[in-house]
Formats: structure tokens, sequence, C-alpha cells
């Protein structure tokens, strides 16, 4: 009994809903503590889940002690797992720069602590989440906690944003809810495992159906071209600390949830669609690189990268059939989330340092925030994927996994985003070594904001040099 009191499944979904609440109770622009110490402690729990499945396997919980299908079970294996780690890896430094960049008085952040902790919450069940109905439920937390995270600042630009992200986040739900309910429909159950054995290549037309509504709703979600359309304003236009929560986090649940259906439940009828997101993918790439090569804002060119970065994740469909290709994808997703939440934060200490949002006005910045600008340089290696990042290892895997079976296509597609991403980054590095006019002035940064944003960059690069662990629990429990 003690044990199932103490599981580390179940506290990394109820620390940060009673942080949240708790940040909530004692009033706006408070709980920045509880949160950073609830961030430690989920950091530590899913560390030590990570150990526990590496010694004895994948594991499940029933909550309350009643199993599926009248109780809700949680399943722990190595894909969840590794996105647990990356969620509180990525979430604990943002706390702790959220805790300085908005200050004690600051009014654009008045629930930021309560929202981020039931973002957090959801994305931790969402990873966790054993049936189809609960994945639906944890997808409207997350959703709707980070359209109020867009929407805090209360600028008309930040709240016409958040309403286009709450329509996208909405129809992306409905649809995939549909698609549930037509699944329910067939097989009277919504559990991951049970449709995993009753779902086959001869299912009803009804259940592709489903399947084709629910794949639409996540890759809406996801913000994968063409359905991005809500992600440059959302991401370009909130706080910092937000626009990074949303680039490294939310939108890599949605590719969580069609990378584990895929290889789950719709295994057997994925090989007919594995070129649609791949194909989208690749849009991804050339229409955001290209996209953010003349972005004017700098937030504008990092969130138009994530537009890019994403069609990578993509990529690894058509792959799944043969070895290294999920390695791949998790890897990327590690890649860029942590470069992606270094980026976000490094132009925010920018922009309070000039105030100024253009990549013009970033002349002399070099001078002024070399350890700002390194992190930026760092971070843009990673999505590069020069060695010896977590980008580099990432596009290693995708590109011996695509040449073992003959895709030379994505080879190629992977090599010239790397080329693209190099132009956009190189352009920001080379307008702040420009000489600052002499009318310029540089508003003082706290140094720890800039040393938040180096180490998150330095992170995206310590897996390139030692992800052997990360390979090892890749393995654990799914069919990999």
């Amino acid at each position: 009994m003690s044990d199932a009191i103490f599981d580390p499944l179940v506290w990394l979904i109820v620390l940060p809903l009673a942080w949240a609440s708790l940040s909530f109770l004692l009033g706006p622009q408070r709980g920045a503590g509880l949160a950073i110490a609830g961030l430690a402690g989920q950091l530590w729990l899913a560390l030590q889940l990570a150990g526990e499945l590496l010694a004895s396997g994948a594991r499940t919980h029933a909550v309350g002690g009643w199993q599926a299908p009248l109780g809700i079970d949680l399943l722990a294996d190595g894909l969840a797992v590794a996105m647990l780690l990356l969620t509180q890896l990525v979430a604990l430094p943002l706390a702790l720069y959220a805790r300085v960049y908005f200050g004690p008085k600051s009014t654009t952040a008045q629930y930021f602590w309560p929202l981020t902790g039931y973002l957090i919450a959801g994305l931790n069940a969402l990873f966790l989440s054993a049936d189809l109905f609960n994945i639906y439920v944890t997808l409207e937390l997350v959703g709707l906690a980070a359209v109020a995270l867009v929407a805090a600042g209360g600028s008309s630009g930040q709240v016409a944003a958040a309403l286009r992200y709450l329509f996208a986040t909405l129809l992306g739900s409905g649809a995939y809810l549909l698609g549930v309910a037509l699944i329910y429909g067939t097989y009277g159950t919504v559990s991951i495992s049970s449709l995993s054995v009753l779902l086959t290549a001869n299912a009803p037309d009804v259940v592709k159906i489903a399947g084709c509504l629910m794949l639409l709703g996540l890759l809406l979600k996801s913000a994968l071209f063409p359905f991005h359309f809500w992600l440059p304003p959302a991401h370009g236009g909130a706080p910092a600390p937000v626009s990074a929560l949303l680039s490294a986090l939310v939108v890599k649940a949605s590719f969580y949830l069609i990378l584990r259906l895929w290889l789950g439940p719709f295994a057997p009828l994925a090989d007919v669609l594995a070129w649609l997101p791949a194909g989208l993918g690749i849009g991804a790439i050339f229409w955001g690189s290209l996209m953010a090569i003349r972005a004017k804002r700098l937030k504008m060119l990092i969130a138009y990268s994530t537009v890019a970065q994403l069609g990578y994740l993509f990529l690894i469909f058509p792959l799944l059939s043969g070895p290294g290709a999920v390695q791949a994808g998790v890897m990327q997703a590690f890649a860029h989330g942590l470069a992606k939440a270094a980026m976000f934060i490094a132009a925010g200490v920018v922009i309070k340092a000039t105030g100024q949002e253009t990549v013009d006005a970033l002349a002399g910045v070099a001078q002024r925030l070399p350890l700002t600008l390194f992190a930026f340089g760092l971070a843009g290696i990673t999505l590069m994927g020069l060695p010896p990042s977590a980008g580099f290892l990432a596009k290693w895997l995708l590109i011996e996994a695509a040449l073992a079976q003959g895709h030379w296509v994505i080879m190629v597609v992977v090599l010239s985003g790397g080329l693209l991403a190099a132009v956009y980054v190189f352009r920001v590095l080379r307008q702040a070594f420009l000489l600052a006019p002499a009318s310029t002035d540089f508003c003082p940064v706290p140094r720890s904001l800039e040393w938040i944003a180096f180490i998150l960059a330095a992170a995206s690069v310590l897996p390139g040099l030692r992800g052997v662990e990360l390979m090892q629990l890749l393995a654990v429990g799914a069919p990999l």
C-alpha cells in the first residue's frame, strides 16, 4: 500500500496540480518558490522513475486500485519517461528564469505560476495516460492552460494570438474526440492496450475514418505545416518564458501522441499514411526556414524556426518499420526542446536589454551581452545539426535510418534544412557583432538570466556527447 502511495507515476501528476492550486490561492504574482520546489521534486521523481524502468522494465499503475476499464491505468515505458524527463529538465530552468524575468511587480504574468503548474500537470498526465479518452482530457488541460498563458500579458496582439490558438486547439481536440467516439462505438473500449489487439488491417471503414480524424486533430495541435497558422503569433507574441514553454514542450505533446498511436493500435493501418506526415514535415522544414530568414522580429524568427524544426520529427514515420527511427525522433525532440527554450529566453534577455524586438536592433549585443549571444549561437549549433550537439546525433540517426531503407530524399531534406538553419542563425549573429550606434541605450540585465540561457543551450549539446542512457531508456517496454 505504501509503495502505491509514493509511486512516482502518481506524484508526477499530483505534485504540479498541488503547487499550481496553492499558487492560485496565494494570489497573483505569487507561487514562484512553490513552483521551483515542486519542479525540482518532479525532476527527482522522473529520474527515479527512469532508474526503475532501466532496472525492472515498463510498469503500470491502477489509480485508486481500480483496473481498467472501470478505473484509470497509468503506463510508464521508455518513450513516456523520456518525454517526462524532457518536460522537467526544461521547466525547472524556465521557472528560475521566469522568477527573475517577471519580477515581483510584473502585471504581465499575474497567473503565470498556477497556469504553468496546470500545463505541466497536463503534460505529465498525457505522457502517462493509457487510454484514448484520458488523453483527450489531458490535451484539453494543456491546450487551455497554454492559451491562457499566451493571453496573460493582456495586450491586443496577445489576446488575438490566444483566440487564434484557442480556435485551433478546440478544433483539433474536437476532431480527436470524434475519432475516439467512433472507436468506442466500434470496439466498446478506449484502452490503448486492448485496441492494439482488436484493431487489425481489416478494420471497418469507420475505424479508418476515426484514425484519420484523430491524426488530423493532432496535426493541427502540433502546428505542422500547413496547420501552423496559429503558432508564430502565439509563440512570437507571448512573454519569453511562455514562448519557451510552448515551443520546447507543448507542441511535442501531439507529436508524442501520434507516435504512440502509430506504434500501438493504429500500427496495422499506418503504412498507408506513412508519407503524409513526412511530406508535411518536408514542407515545414522549407517553409518555416524561409519565413525565419525573412522575419524582421527576433522572436518571430525563432517561432518560424520552430515550424521548421518540427518538420524533422515527422520525417521518421516512413522509417518506423526499421531500426533507429524512434531514437532519431526522440533525440530531435530533446535537441529542439532544450535549444529552442535557450533561444527564446536569450531573446528575452536581449529585448530587456535593448528595448527593441527587431533583428536590425541587435547591433552591439556581442559587446554588451556576450554570454547571451554565445548561448544563442550554441543553441543554433544544435538546430543546424553540427557536432557534437544533440541535433547532430538526431540528424545522423535520421539519415542513417533513411539510407538503410533507401529513402535518400529524407537525407537531402535533412542536409538542406541544416543549411537553411545556418542562414537564419548567422543572420542574427552577424547583426549582433556590428557596432551599436552611439545613441543606443542598453539597460542592465540580471546575470542569472544570461546564465540560465547558457545552461539550457549547453544542455542541448550534452546528449550528443552522452546519449547512451537515453537510447537504453527508449528500448524499455516499447515496440521500437
